[in-house]
Formats: structure tokens, C-alpha cells, sequence
């Protein structure tokens, strides 16, 4: 289960206001279509590293436990610079868990899903008694502000959570899956190798189409929420969590509506004053609804990612 969540978010708060500064749009539509009305920006010299081992460390400590006994950790990023050597083995450094298995997972936004997947299995196999899963993102360095396309949309910051055993289950079976027919709706291009053969080429910045991934997340990604809580062996009433990906506040509400989530669940909402910050997105606003208290301590969450493959992952989790 999970025992422990921790956040870090860069101190630049960007309102609406500034972001219009370089593109033709405004506030009140800015936030009817997608719910954000302010957004967090790392400094230039704040890495994906650095925000990773900031969140990472938050965790371990309210996980009581010591990085040297962490068994694996996984950190699920697409905005990580460089191919290789990994993200993982250098935050599993920084934080003193040198030596344990550690990889990056590169799923954008289901990323982190992906990775409390592959912790829980790796835990109920016996391979590790701690995971430490991060999702980590520097989306301001991968696309331009003057873009009116997506320059609104998307923000910087980390999460994490560790992972350990438990008396009774508290990650539920992840249902979880792929379509690579859809790449080219959301991703980076051109390739590094593209640019550097053809110079006249741009760099590889961010890109999406938007109405065919809002489309596409507000059929099937309800569809995948719902075998999630069914595969849990409960039912959506008992629910005390909705944690989506902060993809955008229109298809929280889509979703809301399809999988008819009652009232009484908290519905998490972070996109509003964070931005979607992909593969951090759900554990930044888990640990918002756990120091918030908006939902109990032990209570039910479902959690789904979605986004660049076009790829995504789900499971009904107990709330640390």
C-alpha cells in the first residue's frame, strides 16, 4: 500500500493574466476551457533532479523509514533531457539509497500509474520491501510561451510516495494499456537526431492535438476507470477519492459525469492552481488531498493517467 506522499511545487506562481502576456487569449477563457487559473514555473537552473529529490526526500521522511531501505525506485518523466544516464539512478543517489534497481519510466502523463503498477507487483513478489515511485516534470523547458496552442496549459513540479507491504491489500489490480495507432497526437518533435541532420529543422518542443486527446479521454478513459473499480471489487459509492491526471477540468468533469461519482467523493482538482504537470499531476494532488484532509486516511482513491502514446493506467489505491 501506499504509506506516504510528498510534493514540491516551484515557488513562481504564473497567473493567467501573465501567460497572456505572450499570447493572444485571456483569463475567463483560459479558464472555461480548462479550468487553470494559475500554474507553478521552476527557475532556470531547477532541474527535473532537483525537483524529484525534493519530493522524494518529503516522502521517505513521512514514511519513517530509511532511504537505505528502499528497495527500488522508479520515476516516471518525459521531460528528463537526456537519454542516458537515467533520472532514477541519480535521484537513488542524491537521496542516499545508492545501489538499489532504479529506472525511469517514460509513459508521460500515465507515467506515474504505470509505476505504482510495477511497485506493488514488485513488492508482492518479494524483490523489494520499499518502492519509492516519483513523477517529475519540467514541462516549461519543452515548449514555447508564445505557443497559443498549449502555453496555458501546462506547469512544473514532482511527487512521490513510497510503497511498502501491507496486512491487507491497498493497491488495487492496475488496469492498464496502450494505443500506439494515436502517436501523433501528443508528444516531442522533431527527434534530437532529426534535428542535428537538418539544422533548418526546430528544436524538439512539446506538441499536442488537442480535440483528438480530449476526445479520446472523455470515451475511453472512463471506460478504464470503471474496469479499474470493478477489478478492485467495489463499486464507485465507495469511493472517498477521484484523483485524475490534471489533464484539464473539462474531462474531470466528463469523467464525473460517466462513471456517475457521487457527491460525497472528493473529486481532486489541482489543475486549478498548478497547471497539468503530466506525470506529476496525480501524486501532487494526492498529497493536497492528504494534508487537506478531504478525504480519510485509509480511505479509497482511484487514480488514472492518461496521455502521450497514447497510453494509460489505473487502480483504486488506499489513501496513506
Amino acid at each position: 500500500r501506499i504509506l506516504s506522499v510528498g510534493a514540491y511545487s516551484p515557488s513562481r506562481i504564473v497567473d493567467n493574466d501573465e501567460v497572456c502576456l505572450k499570447i493572444d487569449s485571456n483569463n475567463e477563457w483560459i479558464v472555461e476551457r480548462s479550468g487553470i487559473q494559475e500554474r507553478r514555473y521552476a527557475a532556470e537552473d531547477e532541474s527535473v533532479l532537483d525537483m524529484a529529490v525534493k519530493a522524494a526526500k518529503i516522502a521517505v521522511e513521512r514514511a519513517g523509514i530509511d532511504p537505505s531501505e528502499i528497495g527500488v525506485l522508479l520515476l516516471a518523466s518525459c521531460t528528463y533531457p537526456y537519454l542516458t544516464p537515467s533520472a532514477a539512478v541519480q535521484v537513488a543517489a542524491q537521496i542516499g539509497a545508492v545501489g538499489i534497481p532504479a529506472t525511469d519510466i517514460s509513459s508521460a502523463c500515465a507515467g506515474f500509474c504505470y509505476g505504482v503498477g510495477m511497485a506493488s507487483d514488485i513488492i508482492r513478489s518479494g524483490n523489494a520491501k520499499y518502492a519509492l515511485v516519483i513523477g517529475a516534470e519540467k514541462l516549461t523547458d519543452w515548449f514555447l510561451d508564445d505557443d497559443r496552442s498549449i502555453a496555458f496549459l501546462f506547469g512544473d513540479g514532482a511527487g512521490a510516495v513510497i510503497i511498502g507491504p501491507s496486512d491487507t491489500p491497498g493497491i488495487g489490480p492496475t488496469v492498464w494499456g496502450s494505443d500506439g495507432t494515436q502517436t501523433a497526437a501528443l508528444g516531442i518533435a522533431p527527434s534530437f537526431i532529426e534535428q542535428r541532420k537538418d539544422p533548418a529543422n526546430n528544436v524538439p518542443m512539446l506538441y499536442m492535438q488537442g480535440q483528438t486527446v480530449f476526445r479520446w479521454a472523455i470515451t475511453e478513459m472512463a471506460r478504464v476507470a470503471k474496469e479499474a473499480v470493478d477489478a478492485a471489487g467495489i463499486t464507485v459509492d465507495q469511493l472517498d477519492a477521484f484523483i485524475p491526471h490534471q489533464a484539464n477540468n473539462r474531462i474531470t468533469d466528463a469523467l464525473v459525469r460517466s462513471l456517475k461519482i457521487p457527491e460525497h467523493v472528493h473529486v481532486s482538482r489541482d489543475i486549478v492552481t498548478s497547471g497539468n504537470t503530466s506525470a506529476a499531476s496525480i501524486p501532487i494532488a494526492m498529497s493536497r488531498v492528504v494534508s487537506e484532509g478531504s478525504a480519510p486516511s485509509g480511505g479509497l482513491a482511484l487514480i488514472i493517467g492518461f496521455g502521450a502514446g497514447l497510453a494509460y493506467a489505473a487502480q483504486v489505491v488506499t489513501l496513506p
